[in-house]
């Protein structure tokens, strides 16, 4: 896991730098989500962001150098360990881990939906 903590601060400044970015879950000294463990299992690590549209944060994504962490992501994390959930917030708003944990579970139980997406089955902002 080294080389991937060692990456963690390069990856967070270029989102912080990168067009559409909003905001990021930090630890109490402004550094990685990494150490914030909210789950039981403490294995579980979270990353969570606000983007002006899905298009800025596919972007960031999937270009550059957070898609070769995401293309190198099986030397740190079991297959199918990570998961991703997306939801609109109002303009303004800075979403809660709490909400977070929600929005995984209702798509677990419900799939893709207005509530709870992801990138292959995406749903527009309300109206």
């Amino acid at each position: 896991m080294a080389d991937f903590v060692d990456q963690l601060d390069t990856i967070n400044e270029l989102a912080d730098r990168s067009p559409g970015f909003v905001w990021r879950l930090a630890d109490a000294s402004g550094g990685a989500a990494t150490a914030i463990r909210p789950f039981e299992d403490d294995r579980i690590l979270v990353n969570m962001s606000v983007w002006e549209s899905l298009d800025a944060l596919h972007a960031f994504s999937y270009q550059g150098r957070h898609a070769g962490l995401l293309k190198d992501r099986g030397k740190w994390f079991e297959p199918g360990s990570t998961r991703l959930v997306m939801w609109w917030v109002p303009a303004g708003s800075v979403p809660t881990v709490e909400e977070a944990k929600g929005k995984l579970d209702h798509l677990d139980a419900h799939g893709p939906s207005a509530e709870a997406f992801t990138f292959r089955e995406r749903f527009p902002p309300p109206s």
